[in-house]
């Protein structure tokens, strides 16, 4: 009788297979499924950001947008998408001489470089879209505060929160490997999102949305004269810019992202089940 779902060293098998397969995709390809993958989880962080601009309490606050942030990587592994967090297990494919390093960091680049246009196409449509004067502009003021805490980080917080959000992330796609069917995929998919958007972990491909569209609300006079009433000073909008955004965030966030998923994911995994099938 055939299991429901596949063992930890099954999967590890697949990962690899999967891992060749996107190392040999045609970059047109990439770029489109990447680009829809960013947007895909720009969907769920815009969503996240409406859910919770009005409640008061952190913890509540956060757990509730993770469950609404999961969406985002459900649709992209159930749609269809490349999504540069999710890709850091092709390391697996790597290890095995499956791939070369060459075909690893040109997959790596196509799909970041079109995570970044998807996420940063759907902020622009959000701001367009006149969501943000929500509430009397208070959700825009959360968009801009959600931001400035994020290009606020020191670099080694910034990478360590990386590093345990791609963990989780990974984990989180590896067991969709695991699930025979879409009910079983979304389930296991959920849990491990909603724990690190709760936790406050940095995932990079997410702040490809939040941090540009809290420096595009920033932008618009009547929601960065809201901004104070959540706390946040001139000083703060001012040194909320796409120069902050790419040092103090996405540069350590990224590194943290390759190390939790590619490393404590992929190359963990690989050890235990496949070093002896080089």
């Amino acid at each position: 009788m055939q299991s429901n779902f596949l063992s930890p060293a099954e999967v590890a098998e697949l990962v690899v297979g999967v891992g060749q397969r996107k190392a040999e995709m045609s970059v047109t390809n990439q770029l489109i499924l990447s680009v829809m993958a960013g947007a895909f989880i720009a969907f769920g962080a815009a969503g996240s950001c409406v859910a919770v601009h009005t409640v008061e309490s952190a913890g509540v606050a956060k757990a509730l947008a993770g469950a609404l942030f999961a969406a985002g990587l459900i649709m992209v592994v159930v749609a269809g998408g490349e999504l540069f967090t999710g890709n850091s297990l092709m390391l697996m494919a790597l290890a095995e001489g499956r791939i070369s390093p060459w075909q690893l960091l040109r997959s790596w680049f196509v799909v970041y470089a079109g995570n970044f246009a998807g996420a940063l196409l759907t902020a622009g449509l959000v701001c367009l879209s006149g969501q943000w004067g929500m509430s009397g502009g208070l959700l825009g003021a959360s968009v801009i505060k959600t931001a400035v805490g994020k290009t606020a980080l020191s670099f080694r917080n910034a990478f360590f929160l990386g590093v345990l959000c791609n963990w989780l992330v990974c984990l989180a796609v590896w067991m969709s490997f695991a699930a025979r069917d879409i009910a079983g995929k979304v389930l296991v998919i959920f849990f491990p999102i909603w724990l690190f958007v709760t936790s406050g972990f940095e995932h990079s491909v997410a702040n490809m949305y939040y941090i540009p569209a809290g420096i595009l609300a920033a932008a618009e006079p009547a929601l960065a004269g809201r901004a104070a009433s959540v706390g946040l000073s001139p000083e703060a909008l001012a040194n909320l810019n796409w120069g902050a955004m790419l040092q103090a965030n996405l540069l350590p966030v990224t590194l943290g992202n390759v190390v939790g998923g590619g490393v404590l994911v992929a190359l963990a995994y690989w050890f235990v089940y496949r070093r002896d099938k080089r």
